[in-house]
């Protein structure tokens, strides 16, 4: 059991944390083992930081932001994601993580995500569909792909028309 003082400091350190994000990812980890975790860490790296904290003191930290979200109502085992970029990055990183390993994890699920910047909250629908979008550049890339198609389109048939002439 941890004294008061580890709880101070705890809260302390996940304020920090808070203060230095971009958006929050909440994860169910029952039954994951260390393993696992670690993994998911090594994953985030810079982008991000995985912290397993007590609901009762994650609430506090979450309060003390004005973060509407009671963690007690959200699963049995919480681990926060406190990622440094918007929460599609975030969402996208912990999904990448997961994708791939549903029989090993099998208890493993995102809860929820915040987006602090845009103070929105996403249940676990959609922030499991905010994680399974292509990132930013990707999607971006596809936008041009596909506003430069119609111009293309039209300068081959301009082409094969002047080369009949």
């Amino acid at each position: 059991m941890k004294s008061k003082q580890q709880k101070i400091a705890e809260v302390d350190e996940s304020k920090k944390l808070l203060k230095d994000a971009g958006s929050l990812v909440f994860v169910d980890f029952s039954k994951t083992s260390t393993k696992f975790i670690d993994q998911l860490k090594k994953l985030l790296g810079d982008n991000g930081v995985f912290k397993i904290i007590k609901k009762r003191l994650l609430n506090l930290v979450l309060k003390d932001k004005n973060i509407p979200l009671d963690a007690k109502a959200l699963g049995l085992q919480v681990g926060t994601v406190f990622g440094k970029g918007d929460v599609s990055q975030t969402a996208g990183l912990v999904w990448r993580f997961f994708k791939g390993k549903e029989k090993e994890l099998p208890e493993f699920k995102m809860l929820a995500g915040f987006d602090l910047s845009s103070a929105t909250l996403f249940d676990a629908v959609q922030i499991k569909r905010i994680g399974q979008l292509p990132p930013r550049e990707i999607l971006l890339a596809q936008l041009l792909g596909m506003l430069q198609a119609p111009v293309r389109s039209l300068a081959y048939t301009l082409s094969e028309v002047a080369k009949k002439k």
